[in-house]
């Protein structure tokens, strides 16, 4: 009786942890101008979710560095038209921008970075998109951010 009480625990125990809220989010940016998810998931259940991007590439923040933004996908194309103009010191973002509801810094080849956000800012029925906001990356590097839960 006590093997199977055990092996009950260690089941309900190994399940438990899938039943939980993403709270974490990560997303790998590369040397080929690509991120390795085109779509994120915001558990609404999350008091705060964490972002983190690591650059796998090799080429300097210079040449080719990346970031995450997140905005309304309606403000999405203005947002990374303008962020060119904020130029490479402040990272090719205007981050005071309102319109910005998150955003890593700008990192380059086997470098990482990470925000915190909370989902609470989300809301529901709207489309909403994540994209790098360095000179040209946008066309390619960008995807949808999904509510969930």
């Amino acid at each position: 009786m006590k093997i199977k009480s055990f092996a009950l625990a260690a089941l309900l125990s190994a399940a438990a942890p899938a039943m939980a809220a993403e709270c974490t989010i990560n997303i790998e940016g590369n040397d080929a101008m690509q991120y390795n998810v085109k779509e994120i998931e915001v558990s609404k259940s999350c008091d705060e979710v964490t972002l983190n991007l690591k650059h796998v590439g090799n080429l300097p923040k210079a040449a080719m560095g990346h970031n995450v933004v997140i905005s309304k996908a309606a403000d999405a194309q203005a947002i990374a038209t303008e962020a060119a103009a904020a130029g490479p010191a402040n990272d090719y973002l205007n981050k005071d921008d309102e319109r910005i509801i998150a955003h890593t810094d700008m990192v380059g080849g086997g470098e990482e970075t990470s925000v915190k956000f909370k989902p609470s800012v989300f809301e529901e029925g709207e489309s909403y998109e994540f994209f790098c906001s360095f000179p040209g990356h946008f066309a390619i590097m960008k995807g949808s951010v999904k509510l969930v839960d």
